[in-house]
């Protein structure tokens, strides 16, 4: 009855089971979800287009720290080195998809 009174109401009604599933569902795909608080943060700092020497100096580190964390970073995502794509380019890209 309370569903019925809030519809009528114009209010919208969903069920708390398909929230959860749906929360669920978003975090068993989340591809950020290996990554380390840091590097989501010099990740963030990537998509926003600044460099290497920019984030660290954002950051306070070291330019080789940024580096290490990139480098970890295009690993957890599963980033290979290729010739046909710029890695930074889609470790961007699955970090924008995934917001």
């Amino acid at each position: 009855m309370d569903a019925l009174a809030r519809i009528v109401t114009g209010s919208a009604v969903v069920d708390p089971a398909l929230v959860e599933e749906l929360v669920a569902a978003r975090r068993r795909d989340d591809p950020l979800e290996a990554l380390s608080v840091r590097e989501r943060e010099v990740l963030a700092l990537m998509a926003e287009g600044r460099s290497n020497a920019g984030i660290a100096r954002r950051l306070w580190v070291t330019g080789g720290t940024v580096e290490k964390h990139i480098s970890s970073i295009l690993t957890k995502l599963n980033l290979h080195d290729g010739d046909d794509d710029h890695r930074r380019v889609l470790a961007v890209i699955t970090f924008l998809k995934a917001r």
